[in-house]
């Protein structure tokens, strides 16, 4: 009797601590953007290029100052805030990736503070031209000049 008693109660300490686990993952991670503009990184759990763009986002931390940086994953269901065109919303990663018709990897998006999509690239570039991207963006010479003519005159590519 006294073993059932205490598996009982070791049962019980361990479905508490799985309930636990469950409110940890229930947090919502909170992607609008804090800054002038923000860029969001739809990756994929099996994608090379994703990998090689985190790495090169080190290299670029001083072209990325003044932007907020997110990444979601396209496989995933946590939860994410966003105000992704231009209203709030609360989805899964998944839903917003799929919404925002994500079909390649890495996808990355450059929205304002109000949602607004300045820029969708789908698919990686080479830290050069994406250095000239966000410049593109935190420069505001979309409001000027394409974005193709920018990566020309600037010889980006």
């Amino acid at each position: 009797m006294k073993r059932l008693s205490l598996l009982f109660v070791a049962l019980f300490f361990a479905l508490s601590c799985s309930k636990q686990k469950e409110f940890s993952t229930s947090e919502v991670k909170d992607i609008t953007a804090k800054k002038s503009y923000a860029m969001l990184i739809v990756e994929s759990e099996s994608c090379i290029y994703c990998k090689q763009l985190k790495k090169d986002l080190q290299a670029l931390s001083s072209e990325l100052e003044g932007i907020d940086v997110y990444s979601i994953l396209y496989e995933s269901n946590a939860r994410v805030k966003h105000n992704i065109g231009g209203k709030e919303a609360l989805n899964t990663e998944e839903d917003l990736a799929r919404s925002l018709k994500v079909s390649s990897f890495p996808h990355i998006f450059f929205y304002d503070r109000e949602g607004r999509v300045i820029l969708h690239i789908p698919g990686y570039q080479p830290p050069r031209t994406l250095a000239c991207t966000i410049r593109y963006v935190k420069e505001e010479r979309f409001k000027q000049t394409d974005y193709i003519k920018y990566l020309s005159s600037e010889r980006c590519t």
